[in-house]
């Protein structure tokens, strides 16, 4: 009783519409989960995230969830993951997409890892928003989650305004194995919040398939 009196004068908000969350709700109400814009990028292994590694990377699969729409709700939510300390959104959506990826017949990953981030920028910002959503999806598929396969060594300007080229130079050599671990004959899941280009996701599964892994994608979100 005392909760829902605390509830009653701070409610807990949506973080997508802030309207305040009904009882049975948690971070994102039924409303704004039913308006989510879902792809259908992880119903077929042909689809327009696969088509961007074409040539340039042999993957297995390569998958996005949700559509990156400016000034949408996927944006905001994302926003929040990355800058306003809420990984609580990533776990979340990484478990609703990893229940979608389990529906998909003979589907199995052997590790579930993020794309890292520099340890300056984890120091700066206490957490890779990359984390949650690999955590979130390991958990639904019974795979292992592994956050540090993969080192960022090299601490690179944003991406955000560069074109595919110039993303690519800029993280050719940005990433290394950890080779504390061995992933050789593993099918890897790779984990990112955003896929633009792909040249980050490209460097990083480069490395894992040099070091003996099979390599898959996922992404939370796709931004044309």
């Amino acid at each position: 009783m005392f909760a829902d009196f605390i509830n009653l004068i701070y409610p807990n908000l949506c973080l997508s519409c802030d309207n305040p969350l009904r009882k049975g709700e948690d971070i994102i109400c039924i409303k704004c989960k039913l308006n989510l814009p879902i792809t259908d990028y992880f119903k077929n292994s042909d689809n327009p995230i696969s088509s961007k590694f074409y040539g340039k990377v042999k993957l297995e699969y390569a998958f996005s969830f949700l559509h990156f729409i400016k000034k949408g709700s996927v944006q905001k939510l994302l926003h929040q993951l990355k800058y306003s300390n809420k990984p609580e959104i990533g776990l979340l959506l990484g478990k609703w997409f990893g229940n979608e990826l389990k529906k998909i017949k003979d589907l199995n990953f052997d590790y579930v890892i993020p794309v890292p981030m520099h340890p300056t920028k984890l120091k700066k910002r206490g957490y890779n928003q990359a984390d949650p959503i690999a955590e979130g999806i390991s958990s639904t598929l019974n795979s292992e989650w592994k956050h540090n396969v993969l080192l960022k060594v090299d601490n690179t300007e944003s991406q955000t305004k560069k074109g595919r080229f110039d993303r690519f130079k800029n993280t050719e050599y940005v990433f290394k194995f950890n080779e504390d671990y061995s992933i050789k004959n593993k099918h890897v899941l790779i984990v990112d919040d955003v896929i633009t280009t792909g040249s980050t996701l490209e460097a990083c599964a480069k490395i894992l398939i040099e070091n003996g892994a099979s390599v898959s994608i996922a992404t939370l979100a796709h931004a044309k």
